[in-house]
């Protein structure tokens, strides 16, 4: 039986005559071309334009747009080629890996050097200021492949395909770990002390400085650049600190972590592409070799682990440690050194400005929520936890923020968690392995859980990041004992004492070795990061106080009732609605009480918050164990302030005098 065929006639089935045919009683295809002219395709789109499967990829991406043109002819590139700026521009970045004992620098090329199929022609690196070297390594026979500045899409590839441990979350943030470090380690920290250190840093007892030798430095220096030379590829970052163009530091970050480079893009500020043209030489170097351990049987090393500071040379080495909050709190430290050299105050702050220009500071350690209140949706946000007071106003340090994440909810903290999307970094949290939701409770990897975020992520941040002066100064404090009132007003003399006390709670997880919160003082609340006397930073402060009519507040944001353990944290909308009284001037004048061994003006009522807390006897069932909590930690204020006596503050002691008379008295 045939099947007959269509007017088409595309082919018809019909019994094989053949013998295999009638043998297998199969039919046999036969096709027909009754229109061999016509080629049958799929018309729907043009044909792609290539011949390969490489081709295609070749395609995909499509080179960036030609570099910003240089206006005018300043700027150390201004007047270069492209080519010559290209060139230059490897030669600083070199010169910024050369060993100090062998070849004046590796030979650097930029790009991955997985999509490069042979190592490309360089441009010799002709000289450097460094000693002729007398032997050749190994690291000189090969390409060291620079990722300069590489987008947050390209750092996500970079951390997804080489670091473990690297995940995209579900809000778009990439989920990285740390390492065995997830916090600072203070202990390991060290600063080259030398001829011009010896007289301009604060050292000895209570200081964060732990004094290193030059030689030192260079041999961890030294073990840092080999180690970066030995990699196929290291990650550089050229990037600004501080938002007020006058005052501004050029930093250059090198990284062996897609993590770090990301991180470091989010917290420093971002140049455009006109400024990394013209961005030359850098003020400041990193070296972060933190996979990498330093060598124990060092001069000076206690552990695996050094994070080492050389402000003659200004550079940073980092070994042994991966945590990234190092590289942040380093350049807070070049801050804390280089700005009052220029008569401009550094501050471990939080700041913000009312819609009339009204400029709050907030001052506090992790923890207190320095981060927390800054970040206001009714005000605009200038910056979270570093700025500079100079004579043009308030300026932020960094371009990022750095927020602790532990049990982060929408609800209490929106901006934040809306933050939390692409480009953003966070730091050791733990996610649904299939969904790859981010628990924010959950504390398995660490307490100390973070998202670093470009400041632009916060839809009221000020951009520039930049304000006039400010009018209130808020000290925040974590009281662990419970006896300090949620809010003070301080006079000049009190917020110099408490400036200088910077008393709060340790909260667990910032620091290693630390499991729960502890009463501790860190001068200037940052204690950590400065580098000059207390003292110094604190006259700075009341001067500029003084000047502008600032008013100082004492915040305690937190135990009521009783001290930790017994007593109840201060409700975050309490301490907020304190926060807004401040700014809309109400405290000003509101009545005030005064309280015994501190002398703190309390006030007595502010709208929405229960009165009986403002006093915090009254939120004491035992009265006695009251009054013995609070001279107890009287008397610990009054300790802690000896370590400062001996030091002049001003032209004479008359300050330091008044200072003293206006802490606990009893």
């Amino acid at each position: 039986m045939e099947n007959k065929g269509t007017e088409d006639g595309a082919f018809s089935l019909a019994r094989s005559e053949s013998t295999g045919g009638r043998k297998y009683g199969l039919a046999k295809i036969q096709t027909q071309k009754e229109k061999p002219k016509e080629v049958c395709h799929d018309d729907s789109a043009p044909p792609v334009r290539a011949q390969t499967i490489d081709e295609l990829h070749s395609l995909q991406k499509k080179k960036s747009a030609p570099a910003t043109p240089v206006r005018g002819t300043h700027g150390a590139f201004a007047a270069m080629s492209e080519e010559e700026r290209h060139k230059q521009q490897l030669q600083s970045i070199s010169a910024s890996l050369a060993s100090l004992t062998r070849e004046t620098g590796p030979k650097v090329v930029k790009g991955d050097p997985a999509r490069m199929a042979e190592s490309p022609r360089v441009t010799h690196v002709e000289h450097h200021s460094y000693a002729p070297s007398l032997g050749i390594s190994d690291s000189a026979l090969k390409f060291t492949h620079i990722l300069y500045n590489l987008s947050p899409a390209e750092l996500y590839e970079q951390s997804i395909k080489y670091e473990k441990g690297s995940f995209i979350t579900s809000t778009g943030a990439l989920a990285t770990l740390s390492g065995a470090k997830t916090g600072r380690a203070p202990r390991d920290k060290r600063v080259v002390r030398d001829e011009t250190t010896e007289d301009e840093l604060w050292w000895g007892r209570g200081s964060p400085n732990i004094e290193m030798d030059e030689h030192t430095f260079l041999v961890n220096r030294e073990r840092a650049v080999d180690y970066l030379n030995s990699l196929d590829k290291v990650f550089v970052n050229d990037q600004f600190l501080n938002w007020d163009p006058d005052h501004r530091i050029k930093v250059r970050i090198v990284s062996a972590r897609a993590y770090h480079s990301l991180f470091m893009h989010n917290m420093c500020i971002r140049p455009t592409p006109e400024e990394l043209e013209n961005f030359g030489t850098p003020d400041f170097t990193i070296y972060n070799a933190g996979q990498f351990p330093c060598n124990r049987y060092t001069h000076h090393m206690t552990s695996s682990t050094s994070i080492d500071l050389n402000l003659a040379r200004m550079e940073m080495v980092i070994l042994g440690t991966q945590y990234a909050g190092e590289m942040k709190k380093g350049l807070f430290s070049v801050m804390h050194y280089l700005m009052p050299r220029r008569q401009i105050l550094s501050l471990h702050s939080g700041c913000n400005v009312g819609k009339d220009g009204d400029v709050a500071l907030f001052f506090g350690l992790s923890g207190t929520g320095k981060t927390t209140l800054s970040t206001d949706h009714n005000r605009f946000l200038i910056g979270d936890d570093e700025h500079c007071w100079s004579e043009n106003g308030v300026s932020n340090i960094e371009g990022g923020c750095y927020a602790k994440c532990i049990d982060l909810s929408r609800e209490k903290e929106p901006d934040i968690w809306n933050a939390i999307k692409f480009g953003t970094v966070v730091e050791n949290v733990v996610f649904d392995e299939h969904t790859r939701e981010v628990d924010y409770s959950d504390k398995s990897v660490t307490e100390n859980t973070r998202a670093a975020y470009p400041i632009e992520y916060i839809p009221n941040a000020k951009l520039p990041c930049v304000g006039p002066h400010p009018m209130n100064v808020i000290l925040l404090a974590c009281d662990a004992f419970g006896v300090l009132p949620p809010v003070s007003k301080l006079s000049l003399a009190q917020t110099m004492y408490h400036f200088i006390s910077g008393y709060t709670a340790l909260v667990a997880g910032t620091e290693d070795g630390i499991k729960e919160p502890q009463a501790t003082f860190s001068a200037c609340f940052g204690a950590a990061f400065i580098m000059l006397h207390p003292t110094k930073y604190a006259a700075m402060l009341a001067e500029k106080m003084q000047k502008h009519g600032a008013t100082g507040w004492l915040v305690n944001t937190g135990w009521s009732g009783g001290s930790f353990g017994s007593g109840n944290r201060i409700k975050l909308a309490y301490t907020r609605k304190i926060i807004d009284a401040i700014h809309s001037g109400t405290l000003l004048t509101a009545s005030h009480t005064k309280t015994e061994v501190f002398g703190l003006d309390i006030p007595t009522e502010i709208e929405g918050v229960p009165s009986e807390i403002l006093n915090p006897i009254n939120t004491w069932q035992d009265k006695k164990a009251y009054k013995d909590t609070l001279l107890k930690l009287g008397g610990l204020f009054k300790k802690n302030f000896e370590g400062f006596l001996s030091y002049k503050i001003g032209k004479d002691n008359n300050l330091t005098e008044e200072i003293l008379a206006a802490g606990p008295i009893f």
